[in-house]
């Protein structure tokens, strides 16, 4: 069964509401101040967003619906999507066929979540089943103890050495120097990374991602209605997504990415090495690297020679994570799953946070989220294209 193409849907109109390490403030809050920064951006009225896409961990006890109370909205359509890191192209995905199907004129997608003091560890211990039952009452503090584990696996196995994983940290960090929302901007060089301190073997304390708080968001409509208000926007070529991929492994080894990559090429009617740039999630540069081998930018187990082989800072052969990534620019809850999709819509639009990638007209951005127990539940991957 072939999938419908997105032909006709456009993005529009990247927002980010800048992060800090620690907020009083509530999810709620974050949200609306994406909403109001995509109104301002575009000249919209509030009523004119018909439909609303949204990703939060921290809303609760309200969802997406008690939501629209808060903001004010009256909506012909409205999807609330709990998928973490993959959630930026998940909702990308909804949305575009909501457009197409006429339920939505059009959707604004927004993730954005708050970072109390203790707001982090309040969110692992209520995380799911498995972190309630079988994993934080016997001591687990979170997702670095599963990615320990991962990130092992892939070095026995396929030879990756620390310094292999250090390289893509350093590339990112130098991509946000310039990124005046990244949260780490300090120099980081590779004796920095392989010199910082072990926070759960062999994870150093720069390859775990950061908890903050913030918002990102953006728009889905018609590509006649964004021509139509003026808007510059970008194409979507292919999206994909998959759930609870390869079960019967006994640790991720894997996502689900591999499973579909062949279909989203296809679809997209380009392949990886025309990409001019790659917006991967990088919770922990172990899924990054997986992202690469398992979205074909090289073979599978060969991601450890790939990266000996290529440079990834804005200005090299092999652009990654051009913002500098959650790892340079904090994570923000549900909103990490959305950085990768705005800054690749950035970098299409010629509006970079930071450093443009020259002559950008393809991107590639991939989504990984919801870790339970040993593994991460959701992977999705998107193609886009300047307009």
């Amino acid at each position: 069964m072939s999938r419908k193409s997105y032909e006709g849907v456009a993005l529009a109109a990247p927002v980010t509401v800048p992060y800090r390490r620690y907020s009083t403030r509530d999810a709620h809050w974050w949200i609306a101040r994406a909403l109001a920064a995509l109104l301002k951006d575009t000249g919209l009225k509030k009523d004119a967003i018909d439909g609303l896409g949204i990703s939060s961990f921290t809303l609760g006890p309200d969802t997406a619906v008690g939501l629209t109370q808060h903001l004010g909205m009256s909506l012909r359509w409205l999807d609330h999507v709990p998928m973490g890191g993959a959630s930026g192209v998940v909702c990308l995905r909804r949305a575009a066929r909501a457009v197409q199907a006429g339920d939505a004129e059009i959707v604004a997608c927004i993730a954005g979540d708050t970072n109390h003091v203790d707001t982090f560890r309040r969110t692992l211990s209520t995380f799911s089943r498995f972190a309630q039952d079988a994993v934080y009452p016997y001591g687990s503090g979170g997702p670095n103890a599963s990615f320990a584990f991962i990130t092992d696996w892939w070095m026995r196995q396929y030879g990756v050495a620390r310094e292999d994983f250090g390289k893509l940290c350093v590339a990112q960090r130098r991509n946000a120097m310039d990124n005046p929302h990244a949260l780490l901007r300090k120099p980081l060089d590779l004796e920095d990374y392989l010199g910082a301190r072990v926070i759960a073997e062999p994870l150093h304390l720069f390859d775990c991602v950061m908890p903050c708080a913030g918002a990102d968001g953006y728009l889905v409509m018609t590509a006649e209605r964004a021509e139509a208000l003026g808007l510059e926007s970008v194409r979507v070529l292919g999206a994909i997504e998959r759930h609870n991929a390869f079960p019967d492994d006994p640790v991720q080894i894997r996502g689900g990415w591999a499973l579909d990559r062949d279909e989203l090429w296809a679809q997209a009617g380009v392949g990886p090495r025309d990409m001019d740039f790659f917006q991967a999630y990088d919770d922990y540069p172990v899924i990054t690297l997986m992202q690469i081998e398992e979205l074909g930018f090289c073979p599978s187990g060969e991601g450890a020679a790939f990266v000996r082989e290529h440079e990834f800072a804005y200005d090299g052969d092999c652009p990654l994570n051009t913002c500098g990534g959650q790892l340079s620019m904090g994570q923000a809850g549900a909103a990490g799953g959305f950085l990768g999709l705005v800054e690749a819509l950035r970098q299409l639009l010629g509006r970079p946070l930071g450093k443009q990638v020259a002559g950008a007209t393809h991107g590639a951005v991939s989504g990984f989220g919801m870790i339970n127990y040993d593994r991460g539940l959701c992977s999705a991957a998107a193609v886009l294209a300047r307009s």
